[in-house]
């Protein structure tokens, strides 16, 4: 009777070394990351260290959460709807990172001045700063607009087969999501191959790399996102009753699409005119 299931709706969590784990893993990657940076000795295998550690915590973290639902049913309807806020949340947090970037961008473009004259040359007022040349917003940004608008159709198109029980049309909607979201960063990784300025070029390229390449982070981990779901889908893990792992997956990459847009607005088109 002591090991008995308590008879409530709420989940109390099971002891886990995953989250101190995880958080030892992040330490190992900062401090890696900053003395790799500074060409110290220890740095990149302490980054190594880090990011495999992270990697495998992630891992073996979320397979007890898919436990959870799957062996413990221990989801219930109010956890349900707690895990909802939570990753409500966590897109309000993931917007707050962008915000600050399109500011930066913003605040660079609409008042051009010279902030570091022995650094960065600018001329004041001019903007895209005079000598930088700029890519074409109609060219290989307009295609990767495309890609991710006809990515957020089939990543619909999948959800909405797995609400009328259609697990082969869930399957090829998640299969052409995963393969249009390789397809975007391709294209993000052949025109940063391509451009002619580089990060440390000024102000523009700055505000630009850290922008479309936090973008391109998020559709890589949104592409491994809907890549989990799609072997998951593939063992019948998702019913149409209850798929918050797939639910995520399809907020988040509805989130990295709008994003995307103003991006492609603002940066490619406008920051260019």
């Amino acid at each position: 009777m002591a090991h008995s299931k308590p008879q409530h709706d709420f989940h109390l969590v099971n002891p886990s070394p995953w989250p101190i784990l995880m958080s030892f893993a992040m330490l190992s990657l900062t401090l890696g990351t900053a003395l790799f940076m500074h060409e110290h000795k220890f740095g990149e295998v302490l980054m190594g260290v880090g990011l495999i550690s992270i990697l495998s915590m992630m891992y073996t973290w979320w397979r007890d959460v898919v436990r959870e639902s799957m062996v413990d049913h221990a989801h219930t309807p109010i956890v349900r709807r707690g895990l909802r806020a939570g990753m409500a949340l966590f897109i309000v947090s993931e917007i707050m990172f962008f915000f600050a970037f399109f500011w930066a961008f913003f605040n660079a473009s609409l008042m051009p001045v010279q902030p570091l004259t022995d650094v960065w040359a600018m001329a004041k007022g001019v903007w895209p700063p005079k000598g930088v040349e700029v890519l074409d917003p109609w060219h290989l940004p307009f295609m990767n607009t495309l890609i991710l608008l006809l990515s957020g159709t089939t990543v619909t198109w999948a959800h909405h087969a797995l609400l009328h029980n259609d697990r082969k049309g869930l399957i090829q909607g998640l299969a052409c999501t995963v393969a249009l979201g390789i397809f975007f960063t391709s294209v993000q990784a052949y025109e940063y191959h391509h451009a002619v300025f580089k990060f440390k070029d000024g102000i523009y390229s700055s505000a630009f790399y850290m922008a479309t390449g936090f973008h391109g982070l998020h559709v890589l981990i949104g592409t491994i996102f809907l890549l989990v779901c799609l072997l998951r889908a593939r063992r019948g893990h998702f019913t149409p009753e209850q798929h918050l792992g797939f639910e995520f997956a399809a907020w988040y990459w509805h989130f990295v699409d709008v994003v995307w847009l103003f991006l492609f607005m603002f940066v490619y088109v406008w920051g260019n005119a």
